[in-house]
Order: structure tokens, then sequence, then C-alpha cells
């Protein structure tokens, strides 16, 4: 099994599947309602700052469970896993980063893991796209632009 990775103009296209690599496998969920987008807050002064819910691939778990499993214990939102957005090997990491368009199917967002994030918010998208995700992948950014 084959998912996208980018090629060195930052287009996907077949790569290795996760974790053929080696590299630690992270499912991200990307999740938009009412013209906002869902971002989490780490509670350290790491970068990023702001990021999509979302952590590791547990060994024989498909990335679009682990980004609905990893949102509900950050979040407590319960979402519903749709299409990949995208996947890379990030630049500073060497982490498998898979992105995965979520749909909101129950619950409300709130800090659900204290531990793990500082805070939870609905941020509008052009502000997302902006502020407060600077250098955002190019396949997520065009996913989140489009109207």
């Amino acid at each position: 099994m084959t998912t996208p990775s980018p090629d060195a103009a930052g287009e996907t296209g077949p790569g290795p599947a996760a974790g053929e690599s080696g590299a630690v496998s992270v499912a991200l969920a990307v999740i938009q309602l009412r013209g906002a987008v869902l971002l989490i807050r780490s509670p350290e002064d790491s970068e990023p700052r702001w990021r999509f819910p979302g952590g590791k691939v547990e060994p024989r778990e498909k990335p679009e469970r682990a980004a609905a499993r990893e949102t509900r214990e950050e979040t407590g939102l319960l979402v519903e896993a749709g299409q990949l957005i995208g996947a890379r090997i990030h630049p500073q990491t060497g982490r498998h980063l898979i992105y995965i368009a979520c749909t909101p199917a129950g619950g409300t967002a709130y800090r659900a893991s204290p531990r793990e994030v500082a805070e939870v918010a609905w941020i509008p998208r052009h502000l997302a796209l902006g502020t407060y995700l600077p250098g955002l992948f190019e396949p997520v950014h065009h996913f989140l632009a489009a109207p």
C-alpha cells in the first residue's frame, strides 16, 4: 500500500506506506465548521504553537482511525474521517505527517487532555491560514482555501 508523499516540488504522488520509511507516522485531523478551523495549542512553548488535533498512528491502525481517536482524546469532539488531503515527511522532525479531512459528528470541542493541550479554539479560516498556521503544507492550504 502507498500513501501520497511530496516530491521535490511539494506535490503529492506515490510514496512509501506509513511507517515504511522508518519515520513515526502522525495522523492530523483537519476539521472545519462554519468557516472556522479547529486548532489546539500545546501546553509548552513549542513550535508550532498552534496545530491540528492528532497524534501517533498505532501499529496496525489506519491513519483515518488515528486522526478520529486523537481528536476525541485531545478535544472531546467526535469526528468522521474523510479524504486524505496529503502526506509528507516533516523537514525538521522527520515525522511522517498524514493530513485527513474530518467532519464533526458529535459533541463539543473542549480541552479534554490538559496535559497535552493548553487551549482548543475554532479559528476563523482566514486567520488560520495566515497568522496561526504559517508555512502550512501546500495541499492542506489549498484544501482550507477552497470555497
